[in-house]
């Protein structure tokens, strides 16, 4: 099948339909995501990750420059051309919008339980999520679990931030203490006072359980750690990011492994 580009021109201007232009924007809210059940992919580079995934798109809206720079590899895509004035007022992104896409939601991963499991409480930022998941594909990790109240994974600054791994690694909201009083593995939990990551001796399985900045792991999921751990501290910061913190703790599991 040859890709489509469907461009509808007045006075030399490319232009998107009115109704795919309010469906990008409605994809920028969680309940619409829910509704429609799917999400946006902004900007060149996730655009190109999500081609070369598994994942299905339904539309790209692309420039006339990406279009005729990709089609040719992409058979059997809907391109849908658009100028990238337009893109930029439909996306939630300031620039790089020579792409958008809207891809169907994919069916919910099988939750772990075994292996290196890594779980965040309460994690609300949708840059510090997606950051975490640009990490956890950095350290080989497919899958992600965080409690309900966690960013959505879906959010569209979750899935810029994530730099193109949100097609290799998944996330699942669950009710995360239900969830981990079922594992039959190590919970290591980053407190202020635990012991020193650097002297801790990680299991080849376990679970490693983040919290937020603001909360850290609250009292529901404090509760079924089994090892607390820290990150030693040689200067005056008050905290470190979270995303930066489970690089570091992450690092030191698999320089064990």
């Amino acid at each position: 099948m040859r890709s489509a580009i469907l461009c509808a021109s007045f006075y030399g201007a490319v232009m998107i339909s009115k109704n795919q232009l309010k469906l990008i924007r409605q994809l920028g809210q969680k309940k619409y995501r829910k509704q429609f059940n799917q999400y946006l992919v902004q900007g060149e580079k996730n655009v190109l990750e999500l081609l070369n995934s598994p994942l299905k798109a339904v539309d790209i809206f692309a420039t006339e420059a990406f279009i005729n720079t990709y089609q040719a590899q992409y058979l059997g895509i809907n391109f849908i051309c658009a100028e990238e004035e337009l893109l930029t007022k439909a996306s939630t992104l300031v620039s790089n919008n020579a792409a958008i896409a809207i891809v169907n939601m994919p069916q919910a991963a099988q939750l772990q339980t075994s292996g290196l499991i890594l779980a965040l409480d309460g994690v609300s930022d949708p840059g510090n999520l997606g950051t975490i998941i640009r990490v956890a594909d950095w350290y080989g990790i497919k899958h992600i679990v965080t409690s309900t109240d966690s960013a959505d994974a879906y959010n569209p600054k979750t899935i810029s931030a994530t730099m193109g791994s949100f097609v290799r690694v998944s996330v699942s909201q669950v009710d995360l203490p239900a969830y981990l009083a079922t594992l039959k593995l190590p919970i290591y939990g980053a407190f202020l006072d635990g012991e020193n990551v650097h002297n801790t001796q990680f299991t080849g399985s376990g679970v490693l359980l983040m919290g937020s900045e603001s909360h850290g792991i609250r009292e529901a999921c404090a509760k079924l750690v089994t090892d607390k751990i820290t990150i030693p501290a040689f200067g005056q910061a008050e905290s470190l990011n979270v995303a930066m913190a489970t690089g570091i703790i992450l690092d030191n599991f698999k320089r064990q492994a």
